[in-house]
């Protein structure tokens, strides 16, 4: 059975409550749950794990490549826009990493517009709230049938 990785970067630990206008009122946990029952359809394992800590991050990209998961959905938060360390994580790794956002970072504040981890993703799901993790993992599903099918 392939892990997936559903990695939530700072202040998504805070979803629900935290400015449900931009970020939904659903929680984290609620996404997890929704996710994982999503998975076994699939006959795959998430493992979620979030933290407000760059490096943190930067140690489950890592390991989530030494354990040979099949992929990540990684929400990097703020470090999206400024974090090079977690771009290099990302570059550094051989599974495929689907960059995701609740909000639409393009039509909000200009510093949100450019996300420095872009380039290293297999793909960037965009402003479709909590549908775009479901998207992101039926994405990874699709990109591990192609490669392991």
């Amino acid at each position: 059975m392939k892990k997936i990785l559903l990695l939530n970067g700072p202040n998504l630990n805070l979803l629900g409550k935290r400015e449900p206008q931009v970020y939904g009122s659903e929680t984290l946990a609620h996404i997890e749950a929704r996710l994982k029952r999503i998975a076994a359809t699939y006959q795959m394992e998430l493992i979620h794990k979030q933290s407000n800590h760059e490096g943190v991050l930067i140690d489950e990209l890592h390991e989530a490549n030494q354990l040979q998961y099949g992929g990540v959905i990684f929400n990097p938060g703020a470090y999206t826009h400024y974090s090079y360390a977690l771009l290099d994580a990302v570059t550094a790794i051989n599974i495929p990493v689907i960059e995701v956002h609740l909000s639409n970072i393009h039509a909000r504040e200009s510093f949100r517009h450019h996300s420095v981890i872009a380039p290293a993703v297999k793909g960037q799901i965009v402003g479709l709230g909590v549908y775009g993790y479901e998207l992101a993992l039926l994405a990874l599903t699709k990109l591990l049938d192609e490669q392991w099918g």
